[in-house]
């Protein structure tokens, strides 16, 4: 009787430090299963900067490397142009790519980096103490927002998908969620699709994952799902919304 299940190449045997029912856990096999597919687990180097993934070297047998809060994009950059032969990701949430690294990811998406980046959208910061992130929904309660986000002091939750689509350099830039198993394998065929965009050296790549963070949510992990379900999904909606050939037509991808 052959395998029905087998761990990634890629990814490493050790413990998880993520909380119970956190998705990080399913988007480093995600990474792991394409980078194995595709053939260059040899030549793949992962940039994590400041958040919870900031341990993400220890789960994958691969390269990685630690960027300042924010900083990610930079360092993939100089690592890309230096040894353009390599696969280099940069896995980044929303605290650390939207806030203090905003003016990073949006100029290596101008400048048309051929790298690939994985932004996990959990609505909040995780590690740092569930403060309030660019991407908290309105009227959500955080640590710095307690009496829930008021979008008249602090504006509306930004999008960045969007944000990097409206650029005018050609790029790949997707939205999947990880919360349910058919967007996880929806989730997973966008990131095979942008790595395989860098594999070819066609164009900087985007890939945001919308996720849960029960634990600063102060939600199990099954509500948690409903949560981002019926209150982020609908504001951050999936599919693809550009690529190197042209931005699809609405609802091609669902």
């Amino acid at each position: 009787m052959g395998k029905t299940f087998q761990k990634p190449l890629a990814l490493a045997d050790t413990i998880t430090h993520y909380c119970p029912g956190c998705t990080h856990g399913v988007i480093h096999r995600l990474v792991a299963e394409v980078i194995d597919e595709l053939g260059v687990r040899g030549r793949t180097v992962g940039i994590a900067p400041v958040g919870c993934a900031v341990l993400a070297y220890n789960y994958f047998t691969f390269d990685f490397q630690e960027a300042a809060h924010g900083r990610a994009p930079a360092m993939a950059t100089g690592i890309k142009r230096v040894r353009p032969d390599l696969i280099v990701f940069t896995y980044q949430g929303d605290g650390d790519l939207a806030s203090i690294g905003m003016g990073e990811i949006i100029h290596a998406a101008n400048r048309g980096e051929k790298f690939t980046t994985i932004f996990v959208n959990n609505a909040v910061y995780g590690m740092t103490g569930g403060q309030m992130a660019p991407t908290t929904m309105p009227n959500q309660r955080t640590t710095t927002s307690p009496f829930g986000r008021n979008v008249d002091d602090v504006g509306m939750p930004i999008k960045v998908a969007e944000l990097i689509a409206a650029l005018q350099t050609p790029a790949y830039v997707v939205r999947e969620a990880v919360i349910t198993p058919k967007n996880i394998l929806k989730a997973k065929k966008a990131m095979k699709k942008a790595f395989e965009y860098q594999v070819a050296g066609r164009c900087y790549s985007f890939v945001e994952l919308v996720s849960t963070c029960p634990t600063n949510w102060g939600l199990t992990p099954v509500d948690a799902v409903k949560w981002a379900q019926n209150t982020m999904l609908p504001y951050y909606p999936l599919g693809e919304l550009k690529t190197p050939e042209g931005k699809p037509a609405p609802g091609a991808e669902h």
